[in-house]
């Protein structure tokens, strides 16, 4: 039971980078690289915020505006820089890494007897897992419900047709470097979220954290919509990404109940990502060779 609800935690703590990565791939149509370094940044601030006095909530908001401040860089490197995109992305990643041994002071940084967001006065009667639970519910919502009232804005509107089609949207006359700027930072923003809840229920930062953590984005993406397929509108999308990310977490923990090394996590991780990326187009194949027979 305790890894049932473990898992059900670490998906909602989790969802945040799914979130975050369907707003620059599948929406803006960005294959954005900035993640990995992203990631481990809100973690680094976080912690190192805490290990300063500061408080948890405090703290996750500076992870949340250091993840954005990094999108914002990946953005003026592509469009003022005219830097490749996916290199635009590993420039951003690669600076990151020292940044965040400078954050830290150290490669990685604990967080023993030290307040969480999770251990709090106020949660104190709850056991560990169900006050992640509620914690990682409760944002997830709110984080959800945000997003899909943002999208459907005027505003939202034009973020959406630029990754549509961006010449089309330049002729319409939205400025389509603003609405790139804006998704990368709304999107690492989230990200740097997901790092900083993340270090905080671990207990502590690593400047090596964020290693993957594209593949774990992506599998909730492609989870969610192979499991929920059919047509559904941009909020129901988001909704699918929250769940991915939980059936995500469970696999994990079926592996490992199996007897798979923690070490072979990235393995699995990859092998789960390629089988879910395969499977609607091996569907798909199989559905017209049926048809071919009847």
């Amino acid at each position: 039971m305790g890894m049932i609800l473990s898992a059900i935690g670490q998906g909602f703590l989790w969802a945040p980078l799914g979130i975050g990565l369907f707003l620059t791939f599948r929406i803006l149509d960005f294959p954005d690289m900035t993640v990995e370094g992203t990631f481990p940044l809100g973690a680094a601030v976080a912690v190192t915020s805490i290990s300063n006095g500061v408080s948890p909530i405090m703290a996750t908001l500076f992870g949340t505006l250091a993840g954005a401040l990094a999108g914002l860089v990946t953005g003026l490197l592509y469009t003022k820089g005219k830097v490749p995109i996916l290199l635009a992305g590993i420039l951003t990643m690669t600076a990151i890494y020292s940044i965040n041994l400078r954050i830290m002071g150290q490669s990685n940084r604990s967080l023993l007897n030290l307040p969480t967001l999770f251990h709090t006065p106020l949660l104190g009667f709850l056991p560990n897992n169900l006050s992640v639970i509620l914690i990682g519910a409760v944002l997830i919502t709110i984080i959800v419900t945000l997003v899909a009232l943002f999208l459907k804005t005027e505003l939202g509107q034009a973020f959406i047709a630029t990754g549509d089609n961006a010449n089309m949207s330049r002729s319409l006359g939205i400025n389509t470097d603003a609405m790139t700027i804006m998704g990368l930072m709304l999107a690492n923003g989230l990200i740097g979220l997901g790092g900083a809840l993340v270090a905080q229920n671990n207990g502590f930062s690593d400047v090596n954290m964020g290693v993957g953590t594209i593949v774990v984005a992506l599998a909730s993406i492609i989870i969610g919509e192979v499991v929920f397929s059919g047509d559904m509108s941009l909020t129901d999308r988001l909704i699918t990404v929250v769940f991915g990310s939980i059936i995500y977490r469970f696999v994990l923990v079926l592996v490992l109940a199996i007897g798979f090394d923690a070490d072979d996590l990235k393995l699995v991780s990859a092998v789960i990502l390629g089988l879910a990326l395969m499977l609607p187009n091996l569907g798909q194949r199989l559905n017209l060779r049926l048809k071919e027979r009847n």
